[in-house]
């Protein structure tokens, strides 16, 4: 909804980045040609076949651009975000690019041209957005093309409301001020926008504040009033957008989207769909494969100590949860005897758990019992990074008691996760560890899977809750 008035500054970033293309294309042929810092093995290509190439390499680098996202609102978030993704611009730009010429035969272009035009490419746009972002919110911080919003509804969700209005300083919007239904509310603020009449007061101060876009934010108890209040808009011009009161409700991945023009709410969804399922996918059967190899002669000695310490399997398969709730055969090595959980029946392990054999009591404080899990993330049944699967009897009595927690289901489970590298893990806070997990899947990302990866290694695998 903030993204139609937000054209002028996009038009203004695809008009810097045309512009930045250009430069770094005819400056990458310069550097290459005159300055010469690479000898030239070959004469001087005329300078008419690189600006015909400037056309096809601007319709690459923008639509590349606008399948990152790079053109999206950063929604508050630190500008290394948005140089992470021109970074995917540019490099998968040059890669296209480099494609497309492999098949074009009348030409052949000069490799180091397009090195040069990688590195410019980088330098300029994270620079031309960087001044771009800072130009126009200083315009708008001046007054320049503001746009007056007064939000109706002084409760949590208008000031959520407000709160993501003022992330974007540079769409140019201004909050008047709040209504409310309680006139003991009036004159108060709520930091810093202040509460300025009642909700029969609105045609009366949409008029004197000179408001553009009325956000309607009232809770779900309040919403009989709704139908009173745009009654009393209907002979207004002003823009109306109504927010649907459902914070309560939205959870991970929460969202809206569109079925054929009729509006959709998302409570709760999974972060992995399209080619996020092909990235994480791909990397887990790469990093498991060569995991595995580096493994392997460690998982052949645990295997054969297993087998010689006591009578038994050398695995220990059991039925865990993933994702969705579906149920699949989990690997270990077996570290307990065989029949551990004959009296007891389904229970965690405990500290100095009486279950377990001498070398038992050694591969789970090491993490060593985990190895053959790889094998499961190589056949697809978990991830390397993700929540750690339960075991179905604990699922069912946890979901009763503890809110949320059938929500980390909505990841593939994880031989790693956020919760484990935290120090929660074993038996410790169930509610730290969903909170951590909800944190994980509502912020996923290849880089946060990279950094779970690198601080596994860097803390290592044993834990004092490794009983």
């Amino acid at each position: 909804m903030l993204k139609k008035h937000g054209q002028l500054f996009l038009s203004a970033l695809i008009a810097s980045d045309i512009l930045v293309i250009a430069l770094s294309w005819l400056g990458a042929y310069y550097i290459r040609f005159h300055l010469r810092w690479i000898p030239l093995e070959r004469g001087l290509p005329e300078p008419e076949i690189y600006l015909w190439a400037l056309i096809p390499i601007l319709l690459v680098v923008l639509a590349t651009a606008k399948a990152v996202g790079l053109y999206q609102p950063l929604r508050g978030k630190p500008y290394f975000s948005e140089l992470v993704k021109i970074l995917k611009v540019t490099s998968f730009s040059v890669l296209i690019l480099a494609s497309i010429t492999f098949f074009y035969r009348e030409e052949s272009f000069s490799r180091a041209v397009a090195v040069y035009f990688w590195g410019l490419l980088t330098l300029l746009m994270g620079v031309s957005h960087w001044v771009v972002r800072r130009f126009l919110m200083e315009l708008r911080r001046r007054g320049y093309n503001l746009r007056h919003i007064l939000v109706l509804g002084a409760g949590e969700l208008g000031q959520t409301v407000a709160e993501k209005i003022r992330l974007h300083p540079e769409y140019g919007y201004k909050i008047v001020g709040y209504l409310t239904s309680h006139p003991a509310k009036v004159g108060q603020q709520f930091k810093g926008i202040p509460v300025i009449g009642l909700y029969s007061e609105v045609t009366r101060l949409i008029k004197d504040k000179g408001v553009d876009q009325l956000y309607i934010a009232l809770p779900l108890k309040s919403g009989d009033r709704l139908e009173t209040i745009l009654g009393y808009l209907g002979e207004e011009t002003v823009s109306i957008r109504v927010v649907p009161d459902l914070l309560q409700f939205m959870n991970i991945q929460a969202g809206v989207e569109e079925l054929d023009g009729l509006p959709i709410v998302n409570l709760s969804d999974t972060p992995l769909y399209g080619w996020n399922i092909v990235i994480k996918r791909t990397t887990d059967i790469l990093l498991s494969t060569l995991a595995i190899i580096i493994t392997s002669p460690i998982m052949i000695l645990v295997a054969v100590l297993v087998k010689l310490e006591s009578p038994g399997p050398v695995f220990y398969r059991q039925e865990r949860e993933g994702l969705d709730r579906r149920v699949f055969p989990m690997l270990k090595f077996r570290s307990m005897r065989t029949d551990a959980e004959k009296d007891s029946g389904p229970v965690w392990a405990r500290e100095n758990d009486d279950r377990r054999t001498r070398l038992g009591k050694f591969i789970r404080g090491t993490s060593l019992d985990e190895l053959p899990q790889l094998f499961n993330v190589l056949m697809g049944d978990m991830s390397l990074v993700g929540p750690r699967p339960e075991r179905p009897v604990f699922v069912e009595e946890f979901k009763k008691s503890i809110p949320h927690y059938v929500l980390r289901l909505k990841m593939k489970a994880g031989l790693t996760g956020w919760a484990q590298v935290n120090g929660w893990r074993g038996n410790t806070s169930l509610e730290k560890r969903i909170e951590f997990d909800l944190y994980y899947i509502k912020h996923w990302s290849l880089w946060f899977d990279l950094k779970i990866l690198l601080m596994t290694i860097w803390k290592g695998f044993v834990n004092r809750h490794a009983y």
